[in-house]
């Protein structure tokens, strides 16, 4: 069985979560690999053995089979799995960590958290040989992370109370949300530990052509709806899923999952969306580089693709992996103009200015 890390320890060692969710800079087709001193090469021989250390950002429903199908497919590799559903607070870790890095991989969430941690020099770099297969927007010019899933935002509503308490069509765009019947029913994924709370204030910001002062205006609404922000995006399904809210905006892929469980929630994907590139990043000073980079390079490859869709709804890079039925794409719903360099750059500015706004 996969060795997991207590989660109470993992974050006694934290401290306070820093403000951590951004979105990453626009990736492009990635460069030949490089040459330079400090770069990770492709992986060869010896045959990769050991033990990794893997911080996992993915929901409980993908970490244990998907790390299975790694140690089935890379024998003589052993997983220590880290999983903990807030990108943000495992980007913490790792910085907390660089003078005596404890992990070897970080996995999933938002590329903004890596590639934070790659300016940083936290990371290292890498350009795996089925990296030619992922989608060219999916890759960081760096060489510091590579994307292997897209994540689209949408809404999770609890239909009973909806048709309860709302009624009506479910919502079709994000000023829907705005109706003073959301009072109080509402619930976000916090903006400061989750790439999804961030990607939403942003989605507002280009909504509105980058006009900040609408944007706001529009947060502090929206805000007025909100009862609670979870630590994490599954928390905020979860909490609808049960009952507790009428809706909360969150990942379609996992509205979709917790869906399959419980019929009784819906989802839907309002006009001019945004959405994230899930990425896998080897983390500087790994203490074996070998397995690390077989980790990469499994998690790239088609069959991982394909069971990550299977397992979690993701849409892959790869275009030879088709997306899992009733999953939205990133050509079958109206994206919004997402800059992710603008994004990156203004991140911090952007949550001081939302928490200003909302009073938090």
């Amino acid at each position: 069985m996969t060795p997991k890390l207590d989660r109470r320890t993992f974050l006694a060692g934290v401290g306070v979560t820093a403000a951590a969710a951004a979105c990453g800079g626009a990736p492009t087709a990635a460069s030949p690999t490089p040459t330079v001193a400090g770069t990770v090469a492709a992986t060869s021989s010896p045959k990769p053995s050991g033990r990794i250390s893997v911080y996992s950002a993915l929901n409980e429903s993908t970490n244990n089979e998907f790390v299975k199908a790694f140690k089935a497919a890379v024998t003589g590799v052993e997983v220590d799995l880290l999983p903990l559903a807030a990108a943000g607070e495992l980007q913490t870790r790792i910085r907390a960590e660089k003078a005596s890095p404890k992990a070897d991989i970080f996995i999933g969430g938002d590329s903004s958290f890596h590639d934070g941690l790659g300016k940083e020099g936290l990371l290292e770099t890498y350009v795996s040989p089925n990296a030619s297969a992922v989608a060219a927007q999916s890759k960081d010019p760096a060489n510091n992370w590579t994307g292997w899933y897209f994540g689209i935002f949408g809404i999770i509503t609890n239909t009973s109370r909806f048709n309860a308490e709302i009624g009506g069509a479910k919502p079709t765009s994000w000023d829907d949300l705005l109706d003073a019947k959301y009072k109080g029913k509402l619930v976000l994924g916090s903006p400061i530990t989750t790439g999804g709370g961030y990607i939403f204030i942003a989605t507002q910001i280009f909504r509105f052509n980058k006009d900040e002062a609408k944007a706001m205006d529009y947060m502090k609404k929206f805000h007025a709806n909100v009862a609670q922000y979870p630590g994490t995006s599954p928390q905020a399904i979860q909490l609808v899923s049960q009952g507790q809210f009428v809706g909360a905006p969150n990942w379609s892929h996992d509205i979709l999952t917790e869906k399959a469980k419980n019929p009784g929630i819906d989802l839907s994907v309002p006009k001019g969306t945004g959405y994230e590139i899930g990425a896998v990043s080897i983390i500087k000073g790994t203490k074996n580089p070998q397995a690390a980079k077989a980790f990469v390079d499994w998690v790239l490859t088609k069959e991982a693709g394909e069971l990550n869709v299977k397992l979690s709804n993701r849409v892959s890079v790869r275009t030879d992996v088709p997306p899992a039925p009733g999953a939205p794409t990133l050509t079958s719903v109206e994206m919004v103009n997402y800059d992710r360099d603008w994004a990156a750059a203004n991140k911090d500015r952007i949550l001081k200015l939302w928490q200003t706004t909302v009073g938090l």
